[in-house]
């Protein structure tokens, strides 16, 4: 998980599919692609994500997906677990016209904290210190201050991926038990199983290529009657926090 191929420049289609056809989706992909090399058993096949999504006191980076500004960014912080060994990923994510671009840096579990009170980084708070990580750690600090953005809510599932065998091209993501919880200045995952759930009518389906849109992923969404449609879970997460205390923002600061 630590070392996952990182598909830095992208196209994301998101569906949301029937619970009852991701048999039939696995097995139409089988021929292209395989399981990910990071999927645990005992979770069907899958792994857990857990991302605390980072924004302004005004939610500016929610604000401008509810929108859907064509130019636009997130910052997060992303683990699998809660080993004090394995690092914390300090992401970029941004979308350009229809392009996702992402940058990511391995960050020393026991640097997060400070670097989440506003202190500025040092090469020695990196997992592999470089030029290129560090500029990366930079630059979501400099982001960070200039929004003076905070987290502002934990977003969690458990995802079942297939990645290409020869490349790192075309990846295929099922995410299921979309759950949030508000940031309590820790990366601690306490009684996840009592978080709030945001309603989604099914699994989050993406199809994530680098090039050009592969034919038999055409072929998949014309067989299954796949209907594109636009999810972004940081912002079903806000909006599931609002519903259930004030702690967060209103959402009339969210969605206008």
């Amino acid at each position: 998980m630590y070392h996952h191929r990182l598909q830095t420049n992208r196209f994301e289609l998101k569906y949301i599919v029937h619970q009852d056809l991701i048999p039939q989706i696995r097995e139409f992909i089988r021929p292209h692609l395989a399981l990910d090399e990071y999927a645990r058993p005992e979770l069907g096949n899958a792994y857990e994500i857990h991302s605390l999504y980072l924004d302004s006191p005004d939610l500016a980076l929610c604000e401008a997906t509810v929108q859907g500004h064509k130019n636009r960014f997130k910052l997060r912080i992303r683990f699998y677990d809660e080993d004090q060994n394995n690092p914390v990923f300090f992401e970029i994510k941004k979308r350009v016209n229809d392009i996702i671009q992402k940058e990511r840096a391995a960050v020393r579990r026991d640097a997060v904290l400070r670097l989440l009170n506003k202190k500025w980084p040092d090469p020695s708070d990196l997992v592999e210190p470089n030029a290129k990580n560090f500029a990366t750690l930079e630059r979501f600090c400099s982001l960070r201050d200039l929004l003076n953005a905070d987290g502002r809510v934990f977003v969690s599932y458990v995802r079942e991926a297939y990645v290409s065998p020869n490349d790192e091209q075309i990846r295929i993501t099922f995410d299921h038990q979309l759950q949030a919880s508000h940031y309590d200045r820790t990366l601690r995952m306490f009684q996840i199983h009592a978080w709030h759930q945001p309603r989604v009518d099914g699994v989050v389906l993406e199809l994530k290529f680098c090039d050009r849109f592969p034919v038999w992923m055409h072929d998949l969404v014309q067989e299954f009657n796949l209907q594109r449609t636009v999810m972004a879970k940081y912002v079903a997460c806000v909006e599931t926090q609002r519903l259930s205390g004030p702690r967060l923002m209103t959402m009339g600061q969210v969605m206008r």
